[in-house]
């Protein structure tokens, strides 16, 4: 038989899931697992560099925070909340992912998220593929009078920015204007069909937030403050984020 893939010496003890717990409400019932596998069943990064939420776990309760630390693994889970969701327990692995993938130093994270959270923080866009405010009221304007002329029928359509008062506020991926401006017709056009009171904004349009995936919660709290000053500054009274 070949070499076991883990090494158990006794359990050590942990310090990474202790702090886990000290966040969570009731230690985040960290202790109840019952290793059923439900988390593993429906998890879309089940079985990647050898991990599942279920193994995850159990290293962090077995005290193998180097493992669990340092395991890339953390950057393919989705954060989708399935394994939390069909836990019998509840148990809030996704917020074990969050802190392990904290541990990295920053620089060592996954280059596509670091740079696209780094240029998000560029201007008050926050769009990841570094538009700005500029680029996007021409990418937007342009393509809605390209559509005005070649169908009529949507001749009436808006795409307003910067409206004050309007009932909502639309986020937009921000690879759309950039790369697929076409790309944003669809949802316009079921707006505009049924009607309802929308404005983009230039300041805080960018749907996405690459640095809650990269677990940079000061980066991720500006992004969000500077999304929800837009919202207010426009007094709308919906945010719709398309992400």
């Amino acid at each position: 038989m070949g070499e076991p893939a883990i090494k158990l010496g006794g359990k050590r003890k942990s310090t990474f899931i202790d702090k886990v717990k000290e966040i969570l409400p009731e230690g985040g019932n960290l202790n109840l697992c019952l290793t059923c596998g439900a988390c593993s069943s429906g998890c879309p990064a089940t079985g990647l560099e050898g991990m599942d939420p279920r193994k995850f776990l159990r290293m962090a309760a077995l005290g193998m925070d180097e493992e669990i630390t340092s395991t890339p693994w953390v950057w393919m889970c989705s954060m989708c909340t399935r394994c939390m969701y069909v836990c019998p327990m509840k148990i809030n692995i996704p917020q074990l992912v969050y802190h392990a993938r904290q541990s990295w130093p920053r620089e060592t994270r996954p280059k596509g998220i670091l740079g696209s959270c780094d240029m998000a923080l560029r201007n008050d866009t926050c769009s990841a593929m570094g538009a700005t405010e500029e680029d996007f009221q021409f990418v937007v304007e342009d393509i809605l009078a390209e559509y005005q002329e070649a169908q009529p029928e949507f001749k009436d359509m808006r795409a307003d920015i910067n409206r004050e008062g309007a009932e909502f506020f639309l986020n937009q991926n921000s690879r759309e204007p950039v790369t697929e401006p076409d790309e944003m017709l669809p949802l316009w056009k079921i707006l505009h069909s049924v009607g309802a009171d929308w404005t983009y904004s230039t300041k805080g349009w960018a749907a996405e937030n690459y640095c809650l995936f990269m677990a940079d919660n000061e980066n991720w709290e500006k992004i969000v403050r500077l999304k929800v000053k837009a919202v207010e500054d426009l007094k709308c009274k919906v945010w719709l984020n398309t992400e």
